[in-house]
């Protein structure tokens, strides 16, 4: 099957799920294609075993061959980093920026702790392979958050804070992941292998995309200050989105980050001094039908990642186990920040709940987890990932909603 044919094969699959969960489902739209190709998947499982048919080990085969990990985080990320960024304002950001920087530094470097010494503790792996665990799994996924925040209807002040966050830990959880799955999986060969090289990689990998992202996007506002051309200026963001992400890559500093950054910049700036009402119009319908796009295809795709999982008894144990983990890494760094900037900020009602509840796990996780090399911890760490993955987008993604309107009253 031709890469065409493939995108072609998932369009079609995320339209027809679409379709089965607006008329029989009735879910958010991410959330029920998810449920629709989980429940597809399971359904072929279960009929396959019946019958005989062969059909699921095919399925199976194909799903493997698919690089999901390489798709995600070298080519969907940065379009859908950048369009979420495109719609938070550097106004609203700037008001609640100190919660917005602990949260996504020292919030996933606690959860990263957590779950990672809690994950040695359930199963014995090394430490560094555990740590490793927490790493990817401590972020919260932007493109799951995004997608929900828009029907939970939070207070503009939370889901700043919430979107914020989530944009901006995702390159710092993708640059901690690379450090340590250096330290536990390289034998001392990799960059991050000691401690020196360690915090160079981070510097490199956060300031570097953090300035590359700016830099870009600054150079495309004045570019965009001398045009009016709608669909040129449009075809000029897409460019920067694409090609920003990529060259971040080429130069090894965090595409994460510079997507962010130069999606905070074209939206705020670039819309207010460098395009006309007519550009924005387009530029806003543009971004909107790309983010809804790529995040039906994306949850299409973890609902059929299944059939790359591996689980008997044991692995499902520590993988439902590992969902308590999951939280109560999330608590920490959502509990410690709020305490420590508590004398100096204002928290509404129920942040705490609605911060540790609303922060969804997804296919970036799910992602790391399908890069790490073959050990004898790597399908433990997947089915416990996936497992994480599907309650917090499901269960969580479906909940997160009724909890801030219960703590608005409270």
């Amino acid at each position: 099957m031709t890469v065409l044919q493939f995108a072609a094969a998932l369009i079609v699959l995320a339209g027809l799920f679409g379709v089965i969960n607006h008329f029989v489902l009735r879910l958010p739209p991410t959330i029920g294609i998810l449920i629709v190709a989980l429940m597809t998947s399971i359904g072929l499982m279960i009929v396959d075993r019946i019958f005989g048919l062969n059909l699921a080990q095919q399925v199976q085969d194909y799903v493997k061959s698919i690089d999901f990990s390489k798709a995600l985080l070298d080519g969907m990320l940065g379009l859908m980093l950048f369009a979420g960024a495109l719609h938070v304002k550097l106004s609203d950001l700037r008001a609640v920026w100190p919660t917005v920087l602990v949260m996504a530094t020292i919030g996933v470097v606690l959860s990263t702790l957590v779950v990672g010494f809690g994950f040695h503790w359930l199963t014995g792996a090394p430490i560094m392979v555990a740590l490793t665990f927490g790493a990817l799994i401590s972020p919260t996924d932007p493109v799951a958050v995004l997608g929900v925040l828009r029907s939970a209807n939070l207070r503009r002040t939370l889901e700043t804070v919430i979107s914020g966050e989530s944009l901006f830990n995702d390159g710092v959880g993708y640059t901690v992941f690379l450090i340590l799955s250096g330290l536990a999986f390289t034998s001392g060969h990799s960059e991050a292998s000691s401690l020196s090289g360690a915090g160079t990689l981070f510097f490199r990998e956060a300031v570097g995309g953090a300035a590359l992202g700016l830099a870009m996007g600054w150079g495309l506002f004045r570019v965009m200050r001398l045009i009016d051309d709608p669909s040129l200026e449009v075809l000029l963001t897409l460019g920067l989105a694409f090609g920003g992400y990529e060259l971040a890559l080429f130069l090894h500093v965090s595409g994460p980050i510079a997507a962010v950054c130069a999606g905070l910049l074209i939206g705020d700036v670039g819309a207010r001094f460098g395009m006309s009402e007519e550009t924005r119009k387009y530029v806003d319908a543009f971004w909107m039908l790309v983010d809804e796009i790529l995040n039906a295809v994306l949850f299409l795709l973890i609902g059929v990642e299944i059939f790359a999982i591996r689980f008997d008894a044991d692995i499902l144990t520590t993988s439902v186990a590992s969902i308590g983990l999951a939280l109560v890494g999330r608590l920490v760094a959502v509990v410690v920040p709020i305490l420590a900037l508590r004398p100096f900020r204002n928290f509404g009602p129920g942040v705490t709940r609605v911060m540790t509840w609303g922060g969804l796990k997804g296919g970036i996780s799910v992602a790391l987890a399908l890069s790490l090399p073959d050990s004898q911890w790597t399908d433990e760490i997947l089915s416990a990932t996936y497992v994480i993955v599907v309650f917090s987008i499901v269960v969580q993604g479906l909940s997160v909603g009724w909890l801030a309107r219960r703590a608005a009253k409270d």
